[in-house]
C-alpha cells in the first residue's frame, strides 16, 4: 500500500483549505441527512405508513429517523478502520458520494399506496446507507482539520465541521419551507421528493471540493515513520478505552439536537398545539443562522480557556434550555417559541456542539484518531437518534407531555457533563503529542503532562 510523503507541517494555506472543505462537505452531507428529519416529522407518516392510525404512523416514521443512528456504529467500525489505514481524504470523498446516492434514491421510492409494505422497507434500507455515510463523515473531516490546524487554533479550525453541519441543517430547512407550503395534494404527490433529488448536485459539488485536498502532515508522518496500524480497533480498545467511553458519554448531548429538530417540530405542528409547519421550520432556520456565528465563537473561547469548561456550559445549559423551549411550544406562543428556540439551540447548545470536534479528537493519537472519534461518537449518536422515538413514547398517547420529554432530554445531558469533568484538558498540548498521556499509563512508559 502506498503512503503519503512525510511532512513536518501543513503547507501554506492548507489549514484554511481543510477547514473550508470540511465546512462545505459537511454542509452538503448534512443537508441530505437533515432533510430526512423534516420529512420524517411532517410527511412520511402519511405516505409510507398506515394513515388510519396517525399516532402509530408518526411513531414509526420517527423510528426510521433513528435507524440511521443504529447503523452508525457499524459504519464507524468499518470507516474508522480504513480511515486510520488509508488516510482521511479517501473516507471524506467516499462518505459524501454514499450519502448523495442514498438520499437521491429516497426521492425515487414508491409510496405505501403503490407497493404496500415494501415501501417502508426500502425507506429503511436507504436510511441505513445514510447512517453508514454519516458515521465516517464527521470523524474524517474533524481529523483532517485538527491535523492541519496551526498550534493554539485547533478549536477554531475543527469547529468548521460542526458549523458546516448547521449550515446543512439550515439549507435543508430553507429548502423544506417552500415545499411544506405547497398544497397538500402536491406536497404528498411529488413535492416532498424534490429536496431529495437535489442530492445529486450535493454529491458533485462535494466531490470537486474534497478530491483536491492534501492528506494531513500528521498522518503522513505516522505512515512514513511508525507505519499505520494494521488493526486500529485493537490499539484503540487496548490503549484508549477510557477515552472511547468518554466520547460515547459526551456524544449523548446530540440528543438535544434530535429532540429539537424532529420531536419538537412534530409536537408543535400536532393538533395538541397547532402551529404551522412553515412557522416552525423558520424557528429551526433562524436558530441555525445564530449557531453559524456562535459555534466558531465558542470554539475560539475554548482555544483560550480550554475545552472542558465550554463543553460543560453547553451540556448543562442545554438541559435547562430545553425545558424552556418545550414549555414555550406548549403555550402556543410563536414569538416566545422563536426566541427560546434561538437561545436554546442557536446559542447554548452551540457551546457543546462547537467544541466537541477538538475535545474528542485531542483525546487520541494519530494512529487511532479517526477510529476513536468515529466509534465513540456514533455509539452515542445512536442513542441520540432513538431519543426521538423514546420521546414520542414518553409524550403519551396524545403526544403532549412535553415536561416528561424535557426531563428525559435533561437526563441525557448528565453523562456528557460527567465525561467532561473526568477528561484531561488538552487545548495546549502540541498536536504531535496528543493522546500520549493515555499511552503513558501503560507499563514502562513515561507520563506526559497535559
Amino acid at each position: 500500500m502506498s503512503v503519503p510523503t512525510p511532512a513536518s507541517a501543513a503547507p501554506p494555506g492548507q489549514p484554511k483549505k481543510a477547514a473550508t472543505a470540511a465546512w462545505i462537505g459537511s454542509a452538503l452531507e448534512y443537508y441530505d441527512f437533515f432533510i430526512y428529519g423534516s420529512a420524517a416529522a411532517l410527511i412520511f407518516p402519511e405516505i409510507f405508513f398506515d394513515e388510519s392510525d396517525p399516532a402509530t404512523a408518526t411513531l414509526l416514521s420517527l423510528a426510521t429517523f433513528g435507524v440511521a443512528y443504529a447503523a452508525r456504529p457499524v459504519g464507524a467500525l468499518v470507516l474508522g478502520h480504513f480511515g486510520d489505514r488509508l488516510g482521511r481524504k479517501k473516507i471524506m470523498v467516499f462518505t459524501l458520494m454514499l450519502m448523495g446516492l442514498s438520499t437521491f434514491l429516497i426521492g425515487c421510492l414508491p409510496t405505501r399506496d403503490q407497493v404496500g409494505t415494501l415501501a417502508p422497507v426500502l425507506l429503511v434500507l436507504c436510511r441505513v446507507l445514510q447512517g453508514i455515510s454519516a458515521a465516517g463523515e464527521q470523524a474524517s473531516a474533524n481529523s483532517m482539520t485538527l491535523e492541519h490546524a496551526p498550534p493554539g487554533r485547533r478549536g477554531f479550525f475543527t469547529s468548521f465541521t460542526l458549523s458546516g453541519t448547521q449550515g446543512g441543517q439550515l439549507l435543508a430547512t430553507l429548502v423544506f419551507i417552500p415545499v411544506a407550503a405547497l398544497p397538500e395534494e402536491h406536497l404528498l404527490a411529488w413535492g416532498w421528493r424534490v429536496p431529495f433529488w437535489l442530492s445529486v448536485a450535493v454529491a458533485v459539488v462535494g466531490w470537486v471540493i474534497r478530491r483536491k485536498l492534501d492528506e494531513t502532515p500528521a498522518f503522513a508522518r505516522q505512515a512514513a515513520t511508525e507505519g499505520v496500524a494494521k488493526l486500529p480497533l485493537a490499539i484503540l480498545l487496548r490503549e484508549h478505552w477510557a477515552d472511547v467511553l468518554r466520547v460515547v458519554a459526551g456524544a449523548l448531548v446530540a440528543s438535544v439536537s434530535t429532540i429539537f429538530t424532529v420531536w419538537a417540530l412534530a409536537y408543535a405542528t400536532s393538533d395538541a398545539v397547532g402551529m404551522s409547519r412553515s412557522g416552525m421550520l423558520w424557528v429551526g432556520a433562524l436558530a441555525n443562522v445564530v449557531a453559524l456565528a456562535a459555534i466558531p465563537l465558542w470554539a475560539t473561547l475554548s482555544d483560550r480557556v480550554g475545552r472542558r469548561p465550554v463543553f460543560l456550559i453547553g451540556a448543562a445549559g442545554s438541559a435547562v434550555a430545553m425545558f424552556l423551549y418545550l414549555w414555550a411550544i406548549s403555550t402556543g406562543s410563536y414569538p416566545l417559541t422563536l426566541l427560546l428556540g434561538i437561545v436554546a439551540f442557536g446559542v447554548v447548545y452551540s457551546a457543546a456542539n462547537g467544541v466537541w470536534p477538538a475535545f474528542y479528537g485531542e483525546m487520541f493519537t494519530t494512529r487511532v484518531r479517526l477510529s476513536g472519534m468515529a466509534i465513540g461518537t456514533q455509539i452515542g449518536f445512536a442513542v441520540a437518534g432513538f431519543a426521538v422515538t423514546f420521546a414520542a413514547r414518553i409524550a403519551g398517547p396524545d403526544g403532549d407531555d412535553w415536561f416528561s420529554v424535557a426531563l428525559f432530554t435533561a437526563a441525557l445531558c448528565v453523562p456528557p457533563m460527567v465525561a467532561a469533568l473526568s477528561a484531561r484538558e488538552t487545548h495546549r498540548v502540541p498536536t504531535e503529542r496528543l493522546g500520549e498521556r493515555t499511552l503513558a499509563e501503560a507499563p514502562g512508559r513515561e507520563t506526559v503532562a497535559a
